[in-house]
């Protein structure tokens, strides 16, 4: 064992991993494009964009290179009575690319901080207006982070078991479908109608990725948000995995005709380089925070807001997504998708096979139910990496989401081998 992974084993603490039963940690060196390259010399293919982050590949030169630059110019800054040109050129690049509806721009550093924030505005909201409005409304199978409103909003589930009591009560309601749409318009109806405490929607739109890669259509959504709308209820759209691509469009809330009043960011953001979250609201938020009443003051703030670091990062990765280069990649890979798809789509293995934008996603049928502690991960996983492909299922569900750089004939490899495995099924 090299000094690396004993020093590992002896001090670091892996996330979201089996404790008692995890293998050793592979030991990456570098990274090139869509590929690692491990302490032996062998090539990873990423074929999650390495947690969904990295959107143009690996040590990307020109992202590099911004990076750098800003090291030498302005690493850090306090961004409470400060500010910084990568802050403000960033938060007017990103008002320009999101909804006509966002307005403002507030900096988080993760995830599941730009879902906090976005909870915290909508209940702020409410508050400076002299009401008690405290209910959230979310779609069951949610994954919204691993902060208490986060964890609140998402499931509950495995990845929150433990601190279920200290949750608070949201109402969850089925992801919507053709079959169950008037059913869930008339529910909704029905409580906006007998209560008054609903302060905010939360959804991940179009895709719900912790839970599986589970899709749904825009039109129904629409329809959620636009009940909501009607019935005075604040919008969020978790957009931490859907944007900047990955779904096809800029953002997932470009598929809808009602946009969400707010929206987190994060992921995608800064290309994978640096952590960075997001959180976009419409102007109606942010007025209701100006005041002479200092009370209403929106108290949030983390040390490393808009790190100018981090700003360089994402704003090479947005120069990157402004390419017509990189839309091309998105159209070629969500076409290989759908092409693969095609073919897969009756096979006896699968309980279904989907796929939107650069995302796709294989559902194994296995004795055992579609869960994320379904054992088949572990024997997917060690069956792709024997491939020098690198994937982490989701349960029995195998999902793809590469990196933008990916070439076709690299996605064919990882076609060919995912057919293999098919075939190799029991």
């Amino acid at each position: 064992m090299s000094d690396i992974l004993n020093n590992d084993q002896n001090y670091v603490w892996h996330p979201f991993t089996h404790l008692k039963y995890a293998i050793l940690p592979i030991e990456l060196v570098k990274g090139e494009g869509a590929f690692f390259i491990d302490a032996n010399g062998n090539k990873l293919l990423d074929g999650i964009s390495s947690w969904w982050v990295n959107l143009h590949g690996h040590c990307h030169p020109y992202i590099s290179q911004k990076v750098s630059e800003q090291l030498f110019q302005l690493e850090h800054a306090i961004f409470s009575s400060f500010t910084h040109a990568p802050a403000v050129e960033l938060a007017k690049r990103l008002i320009e690319h999101l909804p006509n509806n966002q307005s403002k721009i507030f900096y988080s550093d993760n995830g599941s901080t730009a879902v906090e924030v976005a909870l915290k505005m909508t209940l702020q909201y409410w508050h400076n207006k002299g009401d008690s409005k405290k209910k959230f409304i979310a779609l069951e199978n949610a994954y919204h982070g691993d902060t208490f409103g986060g964890m609140s909003v998402g499931a509950r589930n495995v990845f929150n078991n433990a601190f279920e009591n200290l949750l608070f009560d949201v109402i969850h309601i089925p992801v919507p479908t053709k079959e169950n749409i008037e059913q869930i318009k008339e529910t909704l109806q029905l409580w906006f109608t007998n209560h008054n405490d609903i302060a905010g929607f939360i959804f991940e739109p179009l895709v719900q990725g912790a839970a599986g890669m589970v899709m749904y259509e825009a039109t129904h959504l629409d329809e959620l948000i636009s009940i909501c709308r009607k019935n005075n209820i604040i919008t969020i759209a978790d957009e931490v995995m859907t944007g900047f691509g990955r779904t096809g469009k800029f953002f997932a809330n470009d598929y809808l005709t009602h946009k969400a009043d707010i929206i987190c960011l994060s992921k995608g953001l800064t290309g994978g380089y640096m952590p960075m979250g997001v959180t976009s609201c419409a102007q109606f938020i942010y007025d209701s925070c100006v005041s002479d009443d200092k009370t209403k003051t929106f108290f949030h703030g983390h040390s490393y807001t808009a790190n100018p670091t981090s700003c360089s990062a994402a704003l090479a990765s947005l120069d990157l997504m402004e390419l017509e280069e990189t839309w091309k990649q998105i159209s070629l890979i969500s076409n290989l998708h759908l092409q693969f798809l095609e073919k897969h789509k009756a096979h006896s293995k699968l309980i279904d096979i989907r796929c939107l934008g650069t995302i796709l996603a294989l559902e194994f049928k296995t004795p055992d139910h579609t869960h994320y502690l379904n054992n088949a991960s572990e024997n997917i996983a060690t069956y792709f990496l024997e491939h020098n492909i690198i994937v982490r299922p989701l349960g029995n569900i195998l999902y793809f989401i590469p990196p933008y750089c990916i070439t076709k004939q690299e996605l064919e490899n990882v076609y060919k081998a995912t057919e293999l495995f098919l075939d190799n099924l029991d």
